[in-house]
């Protein structure tokens, strides 16, 4: 490769360069390969590391390169479509839902979702995890919150732990006459738990989705589901929101 010097311009630099190396991915790169490190990249566009790291973590935001584990920086596959859900499929669990139930444990909730759940901050709750793959890729992973009041039927006979426990939890939740729900979205960090299910790094971005669900006058259960920043846009229908992986590039 030869050094390629960036021209001076009223913009920042890692933007700029963010545009540079954009055009390169689509010119000089197959989907699937990997970059040069990044002393050699910085070398041959003049920049400094701490410059060069702001661009490739820009283009990672908006879904052109993959950072991955042994691998190093590479570039992104096409993205497939997958919906967030429809307010149509009611509770989580119920017929439709494209989730896979893993495991529940009994813990603490978060200060905000206790607070929207209606329950004391010692007061533990059920705590389903759940993920959700397309394509043999993992794309979200799911923490439903379910207050003891929104299931007091469930009992521990026969599923005591594990899927088959989790699976028994979300049944009992749909025993409740659905009222509805509401959703927000945010851009976030993976955490450690979050990064291992999604095959990402820690920190890497990602969108949170935050629904409560409304049943029996209050909010029955909270589910905090995080999905792969990376790979995901947002559409908002008449149903709610979904999130797609689509093969469409952002627009230099």
């Amino acid at each position: 490769m030869g050094t390629t010097q960036l021209e001076s311009v009223p913009e920042p630099k890692y933007w700029h360069l963010r545009t540079v190396l954009s055009e390169a991915l689509d010119s000089e790169f197959a989907v699937g390969q990997v970059l040069p490190n990044e002393r050699d990249l910085a070398a041959r566009f003049g920049v400094a590391r701490a410059t060069l790291r702001q661009a490739l973590e820009q283009l990672e935001l908006e879904g052109r390169l993959q950072r991955r584990r042994g691998v190093g920086t590479t570039v992104a596959p096409p993205r497939v479509g997958v919906a967030v859900g429809s307010a149509q499929l009611g509770w989580p669990g119920a017929p439709g839902d494209a989730w896979q139930a893993e495991e529940c444990e009994r813990a603490l909730a978060p200060a905000a979702v206790a607070g929207m759940l209606g329950v004391a901050k010692d007061e533990p709750v059920h705590v389903v995890r759940r993920t959700r793959v397309t394509g043999g890729q993992p794309v979200a992973a799911d923490l439903v919150h379910i207050p003891a009041s929104s299931v007091p039927d469930l009992t521990a006979i026969d599923a005591p732990s594990g899927p088959a426990r989790a699976r028994a939890v979300l049944r009992e939740l749909c025993r409740t006459e659905f009222e509805g729900q509401d959703r927000s979205v945010e851009l976030g960090s993976a955490r450690a738990d979050d990064a291992r299910a999604l095959d990402r790094l820690p920190g890497a971005p990602v969108l949170v989705v935050t629904t409560r669900y409304f049943g029996a006058g209050g909010t029955a259960a909270v589910s905090l589901a995080t999905y792969r920043a990376d790979t995901c846009r947002l559409t908002f229908g008449a149903d709610g929101v979904e999130i797609h992986h689509t093969p469409e590039r952002q627009a230099s």
